[in-house]
């Protein structure tokens, strides 16, 4: 995904208040020495800077307009009128409580009214706001608001599965265990055949656990 401008997304005041390189390399060094090691010993050396270039790709969603990625669509369909489904997009972010990472997948899916729009704008989509920090309910209703303003589709489907490194490495260490969290809007929230002709999709039950956002 090729990085814009900052000041093509952020306003001004942001990119005003945005710390530059060297600081936040600096950071990394107090975090090192808070954490009981040397900045300064030779394997140390180069890893503020290191994880500066890290973080830039961890969190470039910062950098993309979701709605401008969606923004090309297509209306030469013939007719087209079933929904598009796209599964098992793989997605890594990070968790805003204790930054660490989230892994796992998503779903999504709608059911057009005039228009589409390219599948691996979907898959950007996903990416956009999972390079972000995030708690994954936030991330499942921005994925699925989007969606739904941009194209007006008949209705809107994301579900997202994922594994919080935030209780698996830390805390309860409960290793394994995945969050499943949904948004279902227009036809897939008030037509139950809609909804269950795509939860068989993504092989969920209708009945199955779902967080429904």
């Amino acid at each position: 995904m090729a990085t814009p401008p900052l000041d093509s997304i952020l306003p001004a005041s942001d990119l005003s208040a945005r710390p530059d390189r060297a600081e936040a390399e600096a950071a990394v060094r107090t975090l090192i020495r808070w954490a009981g090691d040397d900045p300064t010993r030779e394997g140390l050396l180069d890893t503020p800077a290191r994880v500066v270039r890290s973080y830039e790709e961890f969190f470039a969603g910062y950098l993309h307009d979701p709605v401008q990625t969606l923004s090309r669509t297509f209306s030469e369909v013939e007719g087209y009128d079933e929904m598009v489904v796209l599964t098992d997009i793989r997605f890594e972010s990070h968790c805003e409580h204790h930054m660490v990472p989230i892994i796992g997948k998503a779903h999504i899916a709608y059911l057009p009214a005039h228009r589409v729009v390219g599948i691996s704008k979907l898959a950007r989509l996903v990416d956009i706001y999972a390079k972000r920090l995030q708690i994954q309910e936030r991330m499942t209703v921005q994925i699925a608001d989007t969606l739904n303003d941009v194209l007006q589709p008949k209705g809107v489907a994301v579900v997202i599965e994922g594994n919080h490194q935030c209780m698996s490495t830390r805390g309860v260490h409960k290793a394994g265990a995945a969050m499943v969290t949904s948004r279902m809007l227009g036809a897939f929230r008030s037509d139950a055949s809609t909804r269950r002709e795509f939860l068989a999709m993504i092989g969920r039950s209708a009945t199955g656990p779902l967080s429904n956002t």
